[in-house]
């Protein structure tokens, strides 16, 4: 009998990787681990989707490239000064 692979997540969200993924909605974005909601920020607050983004990266739940990938960014030295 087929068994569900964990995590399981809402259904309407984009996934970055197997463990977290996103969602906008009403002009919030939420981030979720599994079902679980993790963060959510405005969508025009740039500054906190850098930090969450970052988090991320540093704790090692998503890499760079999952991240620009899932939201279409597309980073390059410059960008980054």
């Amino acid at each position: 009998m087929p068994q569900v692979q964990l995590p399981i997540f809402p259904t309407g969200v984009t996934h970055i990787n197997s463990e977290v993924a996103f969602e906008e909605r009403e002009g919030k974005v939420y981030y979720f681990n599994g079902h679980l909601p993790v963060f959510v920020h405005e969508k025009s607050a740039l500054a906190t989707f850098r930090l969450f983004s970052t988090q991320l990266v540093i704790n090692g739940n998503a890499t760079q490239a999952e991240i620009s990938r899932a939201f279409g960014c597309h980073w390059s030295r410059s960008n980054a000064m």
